[in-house]
């Protein structure tokens, strides 16, 4: 039985899940580093830093105390990907035998184009790593918007108790053992929201948006199944239902970011946009592994200052006519 859940990380994201644990009943404590963050939410119960006008329920409590988190039953990751590596070090030995770890970055460690999950089974190999991924912006969970996601885990009886400890009235957890697509599918989909938003700061029109989420998914679906990802793990909520999300609009980093640079603005981005760092490691993953993903190499080479946006349309606009399945 999970009766408490630490979150470990007091941004927009971290804070959203102490929403929906909390509207499923569990204890919940809150981990930031920032103290500030720490005494908002103690004393206001709004985090005002990452989701103001958010009013928290009164039963989460926030710490700076790592250990004190590291005891509920059930931590949760809430950090960017490429900073899972460190903060997992330091919580992984505070961490009991078999506790389950419940993972939500989206994306891949850039140095070594691991997944999170394999991350963590290197740092802190005592521990029963598990993905929580889908289509899920932290404004509407923490403000009870109907929302649906994946939670993964190599062993299904897992999964099924993650997702119980998540369900609430209007957060709709489903179970999956897939922990490769939904890894994958979260992580390359940022990626593609990174060109979406590109499409749309270049006001290239709503056809060529359609045509980029049609077109990004076949390489997302593609590169997936390369390295081990189930069809039906990229057709569900981590792989398609995200994608559709994360193209949709400003609310997130990555198609904001894509949006900017489409628009003449910098390239240069802060760590909370995955896609930039996933990028590069998609690139690589699709070469290695002899995957045809054109948009996903042109995002990376806009990314790295290689290719103009005017060039890289050019250049997919001209590839070798052919059948449109695969």
């Amino acid at each position: 039985m999970i009766a408490t859940v630490g979150i470990i990380g007091g941004g927009a994201w971290g804070t959203a899940l102490a929403v929906a644990a909390a509207s499923a009943g569990r204890e919940v404590i809150l981990w930031a580093r920032d103290p500030d963050t720490v005494t908002a939410i103690n004393r206001t119960h709004e985090n005002t830093r990452h989701l103001l006008g958010i009013r928290l329920d009164p039963a989460i409590t926030a710490t700076t105390d790592l250990a004190a988190v590291a005891r509920a039953d059930l931590p949760v990751m809430a950090v960017p990907a490429q900073a899972m590596r460190a903060v997992v070090g330091e919580v992984g030995p505070l961490l009991r035998d078999g506790t389950p770890l419940l993972l939500t970055a989206k994306g891949l460690e850039r140095e070594t184009a691991k997944r999170m999950s394999v991350v963590v089974a290197e740092v802190a190999p005592h521990v029963v790593p598990a993905i929580l991924s889908g289509p899920s912006f932290a404004a509407d969970v923490a403000s009870g918007l109907p929302t649906a996601v994946t939670i993964a885990a190599a062993e299904p009886d897992l999964a099924l108790a993650l997702c119980r400890a998540f369900a609430g009235p209007t957060f709709r957890p489903y179970a999956e053992s897939d922990m490769i697509g939904v890894e994958i599918g979260g992580a390359i989909k940022n990626v593609l929201a990174i060109a979406a938003g590109i499409v749309v700061g270049r006001h290239l029109g709503a056809s060529a948006l359609a045509a980029l989420m049609a077109r990004g998914f076949a390489e997302l679906r593609r590169l997936g199944e390369a390295i081990g990802a189930r069809p039906e793990t990229m057709m569900g909520l981590s792989g398609l239902g995200d994608l559709v999300l994360t193209c949709s609009g400003s609310q997130s980093r990555n198609f904001a970011y894509g949006e900017t640079i489409g628009a003449g603005g910098s390239r240069s981005g802060d760590r909370l946009v995955e896609g930039i760092a996933t990028a590069f490691v998609a690139r690589d993953l699709a070469r290695a592994n002899g995957v045809e993903a054109p948009i996903i190499a042109a995002v990376a080479a806009i990314l790295d200052g290689s290719l103009s946006i005017d060039a890289a349309i050019e250049g997919l606009l001209a590839r070798p006519i052919r059948q449109e399945a695969g």
